[in-house]
């Protein structure tokens, strides 16, 4: 899985590629489905940093604790 800004740019390209008027319907359509995955897993993904971001927020501070930063699974 690609990470967040390399989905992101791609969401961004998609958005351009949507407006090109010589676009066919199938393509657009396609493109446009695309677009929509891309969008649900990026929000996902969102949702998933504003929980830590405030789990992290508000946590006692603590010299001992060593909070968890990683935010996405790395795998394939």
């Amino acid at each position: 899985m690609k990470n967040f800004e390399e989905r992101l740019k791609r969401l961004e390209e998609l958005a351009e590629r949507i407006k090109e008027q010589d676009l066919a319907l199938e393509e657009a359509v396609s493109v446009f489905e695309e677009g929509v995955k891309l969008s649900k897993g990026l929000e996902r993904d969102l949702e998933k940093i504003e929980g830590k971001v405030e789990i992290l927020l508000n946590q006692p501070a603590s010299s001992e604790d060593k909070p968890e930063l990683e935010l996405f699974d790395h795998e394939g």
